[in-house]
């Protein structure tokens, strides 16, 4: 599966221009050396109101984000499709009403809004999970049937008479009957246990790509005066996977230098994110 951040830039692209087109679950996203360049998102919403574009262009910029989080909603009866559709209203929503002012991160912010129109969209739904029309319509008319027939045997029906009454086969009511326990579901808010902890609190773990996507904020200006070759170790060597051998003989150099560049290069981000104002010195990377 592509990481849904992006790779530092290469080959001296601009970290604003270097795009590529990637597919992800037959959805079309952007993978961009620049998804978490807040000072371009910014000067993007201070032009909205003359450039509409620059509303298209902050929606595309952030569809990895878009992409990833419905993926976090993903299997729970809905097609990954319309999940994507639903996150992406979340995203225009988060455009609309995001107030650069306030001084919060708009990757931050979007993602709150998206996550929140997801949740929304399963706690709306009339069936909680996508259940076939046919059977939703059995289902009902089992609903309507079962008083009537329960007080004219004086006992719960079995499911040949259900089927007798309903004229259906047997399999078909209990297919439905099946299908009836997705009408609704407990919400992920709710207390389940003793102790009152939701289902919310006690599903899946903390993810740190969140983590992750703020690194590239602070990483960004130090990787971009990084030289093209000491660029290209780390990419080769991070999101290729690749040996120290190997990057070598791909670089055209010996591993012990490819084993320095790397050590001296992480040294310098380190410090770069830690902010002691080291910075990248690319003379001695």
């Amino acid at each position: 599966m592509p990481s849904p951040f992006p790779a530092p830039p290469l080959r001296g692209h601009s970290a604003v221009t270097t795009t590529r087109t990637i597919e992800d679950n037959g959805v079309t996203v952007v993978d961009d050396a620049a998804i978490a360049d807040e000072e371009a998102v910014l000067r993007w919403f201070s032009e909205i109101a003359e450039d509409p574009s620059a509303r298209d262009r902050i929606a595309l910029r952030y569809q990895p984000l878009v992409t990833y989080l419905a993926k976090r909603f993903a299997g729970r009866g809905e097609i990954f499709e319309d999940l994507v559709q639903i996150a992406n209203v979340g995203l225009m929503n988060a455009i609309d009403r995001f107030d650069p002012e306030r001084g919060v991160r708009f990757s931050t912010y979007a993602a709150a809004t998206i996550v929140g129109e997801l949740k929304r969209h399963f706690r709306d739904r009339r069936w909680s999970m996508r259940v076939p029309r046919r059977l939703q319509d059995i289902a009902v008319r089992i609903t309507q049937t079962l008083p009537n027939l329960t007080q004219t045997l004086g006992r719960s029906p079995t499911v040949a008479e259900l089927a007798k009454a309903l004229d259906l086969s047997e399999e078909e009511v209990i297919e439905a009957m099946e299908a009836s326990y997705a009408y609704s579901a407990s919400s992920l808010d709710s207390p389940a246990r003793e102790d009152g902890a939701t289902p919310m609190q006690t599903l899946g773990d903390d993810d740190g790509r969140y983590e992750t996507l703020d690194m590239w904020v602070s990483l960004a200006p130090a990787i971009r005066s990084l030289s093209e070759r000491n660029r290209r170790i780390l990419y080769l060597r991070f999101f290729k996977g690749m040996k120290q051998t190997e990057i070598a003989a791909e670089v055209g150099i010996s591993q012990m230098q490819v084993s320095r560049v790397l050590s001296q290069t992480l040294d310098k981000l380190r410090a770069s994110v830690d902010g002691d104002g080291t910075g990248v010195d690319e003379g001695h990377a």
